[in-house]
């Protein structure tokens, strides 16, 4: 097993010794946005769309990105080379900074970037080769105009309290509906239904954030000759779908086998396995190619 390293203030430390300052903003508050990105074969996958997205969400908090792209990429290669593993997780932070006791983010003068490489399972293998069990959970999605989800905050005490529900209830993930009883992801996944062999997806308007990964599903859905849209769903609709299954960077394709005590048709049904095979192609077509440049 690969122990993990991470790149804080611009050194290199194991794991177990990276730490940040008590009146950093990030930990205070939860003042910060990060992504999570999956690399393959030494690669970082999808780098460029990851890092799009943390500066659209550090733009919407008002958080300068005082790197470039550029420097951003080489600071994802030289934590990977140090990791050692081919196959892990990054997560990257960027947090306010530090400054004093109080939610005022003006006086956090210098923003801190922090960039994890460490091995990631968020399910078990046996669970994920029969099918993991859903919950829906009595916790609500905050709403668009308390938190607009589309910003990948490190405020994710939301999502923990339903995952907290999902783990009293003995299942592997839990979904939350949004305040219109609409479902809109999960803790930390993006949510499809097959029905009639259309694939389905719920709308960010609803509450989803929209996924890398996801975003990826339906590309791959489109090329497949796969039916696949954004719709608002209920409960109602996972209950009668044909197969479902989960999406994310970490999570990667997940198939579900019931929710709410209730079994699937198919677990994985033939929908799930098209788009895994092409998810997985996609993988190796990107790695190779970023190999290559």
């Amino acid at each position: 097993m690969h122990k993990g390293v991470c790149w804080l203030d611009g050194r290199l430390l194991p794991l177990e010794r990276a730490s940040v300052p008590v009146l950093d903003h990030g930990l205070l508050y939860g003042d910060g946005v990060f992504e999570g990105i999956r690399f393959y074969a030494g690669v970082p996958f999808l780098l460029d769309q990851h890092l799009r997205r943390l500066r659209d969400s550090a733009q919407a908090i008002a958080l300068e990105v005082p790197w470039t792209e550029a420097a951003l990429t080489e600071i994802a290669a030289t934590v990977i080379r140090a990791f050692g593993g081919k196959e892990g997780y990054l997560r990257l932070i960027l947090t306010r900074g530090e400054g004093p006791l109080g939610i005022d983010p003006a006086p956090c003068k210098t923003p801190r970037l922090i960039m994890i490489a460490s091995e990631l399972e968020l399910v078990n293998p046996a669970a994920r080769a029969r099918g993991i069990r859903l919950i829906t959970a009595t916790t609500r999605r905050l709403p668009l105009d308390g938190l607009d989800p589309r910003i990948k905050s490190l405020n994710y005490l939301n999502q923990i309290l339903a995952r907290i529900e999902a783990n009293q209830a003995g299942a592997e993930e839990a979904l939350l509906l949004n305040g219109q009883g609409h479902l809109t992801e999960g803790t930390a996944d993006n949510l499809f239904v097959v029905q009639e062999g259309r694939l389905l997806t719920p709308p960010a308007i609803d509450g989803a954030l929209p996924g890398i990964t996801r975003g990826l599903i339906l590309q791959l859905a489109e090329e497949l000759g796969i039916e696949a849209r954004e719709q608002s769903l209920t409960p109602y609709d996972v209950y009668r779908a044909e197969e479902c299954f989960l999406s994310g960077t970490g999570a990667e394709l997940i198939p579900v086998r019931e929710i709410d005590g209730r079994r699937l048709k198919a677990c994985p049904g033939p929908v799930f396995q098209r788009c895994h095979q092409a998810f997985r192609r996609a993988i190796q077509q990107h790695c190779a190619e970023r190999s290559d440049a």
